[in-house]
Order: structure tokens, then sequence, then C-alpha cells
């Protein structure tokens, strides 16, 4: 089956998206990420997520830490101990298994990549290649290409396409440039998000706007190649979307910081 082939519908013209990522869980609820319990951080995000009455969850990737089928029954397990009643959906990150998503169970975790709605869609791809860096397969471009093409878009991926300046672009999309010209080639596409790189950025290609997604777990430090890590406490971003009276798709977006 074709990655965007199954696609989920919001019988509705506006969203509210909540964007969480990289929470890095171990087997049980004491597996720490640079001294940061990943289960507790990733717990207050859903906690918060809840009362902010959102549509869906798209969780960005890097589920786990330790690899362990656990990890992934824990992800599900603190979805449904939460106040959090929309659907979540998810994209793999580099620490990821796809096939570890999708013995999941919850009625909650939904598998679907292609979420429409009335007048605009988000689409979830596939940027897990065969090292830790990210790579986006050809006929993935093409299948993505042909989806934006059909109604505006909102595209999600794991690895940032573009460099930062800092320790992840040893691990960056590899085919970044590529994947983003994919994008902005359909005139559809109105913003890229993704994850991976532990820290919020807004950043510009060809117009248009390419957001990170800080960790709900630990982060990295901005403007340095050195690996360092900063407890500034979990986090997850918030995008609007909404179709207006000329039938553009209109995106706002803003990241939620839960510091103690």
């Amino acid at each position: 089956m074709a990655w965007f082939s199954n696609a989920y519908h919001f019988d509705k013209t506006a969203l509210k998206v909540a964007h969480i990522t990289d929470c890095h869980l171990s087997k049980d609820t004491t597996g720490e990420y640079f001294n940061v319990n990943t289960a507790a951080y990733f717990g207050r995000c859903l906690q918060a997520i809840a009362e902010l009455d959102v549509d869906c969850v798209v969780f960005g990737g890097d589920l786990t830490q330790d690899h362990s089928t656990e990890s992934y029954q824990l992800f599900a397990k603190l979805i449904a101990d939460s106040a959090l009643s929309c659907p979540v959906f998810w994209l793999p990150g580099n620490h990821d298994e796809l096939g570890e998503y999708e013995k999941l169970t919850s009625p909650q975790i939904l598998n679907n990549k292609r979420i429409t709605f009335l007048g605009g869609q988000l689409l979830l791809a596939n940027s897990k290649g065969p090292t830790p860096a990210g790579w986006v397969t050809q006929a993935h471009l093409d299948e993505l290409s042909q989806a934006i093409g059909q109604v505006p878009s909102v595209v999600f991926c794991h690895h940032n396409p573009l460099p930062i300046q800092a320790y992840l672009d040893k691990h960056m999309l590899e085919n970044g440039p590529q994947f983003l010209n994919t994008c902005v080639n359909t005139e559809q596409c109105v913003g890229m998000f993704h994850g991976h790189v532990h820290h919020e950025y807004r950043q510009t290609y060809r117009d248009l706007s390419v957001y990170a997604t800080p960790a709900s777990s630990i982060q990295f430090t901005k403007h340095t190649m050195a690996w360092q890590q900063e407890d500034l406490g979990p986090a997850f971003r918030i995008i609007d979307l909404i179709i207006d009276e000329q039938q553009y798709l209109l995106l706002s977006t803003d990241v939620v910081w839960l510091n103690e």
C-alpha cells in the first residue's frame, strides 16, 4: 500500500494540531535521557495538550531510546492514561522501527499518513534512512509530490532538511534540498515541520517556512557544533490551520514550553 493512500478525514475547515516529538522513551517509567525522566516529561506534554482542545496530535519520531518493544508499549500507555481524547498520528524517527509502531493495538494511535480536512491536508513523510541521517527515496518523493499537488498541504518529517549550524547537522536529511524542492514546486505546500534537532527553529527555503519543534525530552544547545544538552523543560508545538473565504490555507504556530 502506498504511504499516503489511507486518509483520515476531519469534516471541518479549521484544524488545531499538536506536534510533539523526540520523547526518547525507555522500557519503563524510570528511564532517563541525559538525566531527564522522559516518560514524565512526555506525560506532562500530553496533559497540557489535552487541555488545549486540539483535533489531533502528530508525533514526530524518535519514540524510543533503548529500542525496546516495551518503550512503544509505554508510549501507548502514557497516551491511554492521559486526558487526551483525540487521535494520535505518527511518523518514524531515526531511532524507530516501523514494525514496532504497527504492532501497537491502541484505537487512539492511528497509522494514517494523510490527514485531510475541508480544503487542506497534513502529510506525514518518512525520512528514516539506513543511517542516523535521513533519506527520502525517489519513489517516496514522487508520491509526496503527487499528494501535495492535489490540495493545500502541510508536510511533516523527522529530520531537519536544512542545516541549523549545530551538532545534529551531521545527521540531517541528506537529500533535504530535493525534499524541499518537491514541496515548493507543487505551489501547494504552506509549511513544513520537523523534529530531530531538539530545539525551536524557524527557517525559510524558497519562501517556504520550515519549523523545528523542540523535544518533549532534553534540548540540544543551539548554535554550537559541540554535543551539549540543556534541560529547558518539555515542549511541543501548536499549529492552527484555517481555510479562509478565498480558499487559501492559513497557518499560524507557536511553541509551548512547560518550564517548572
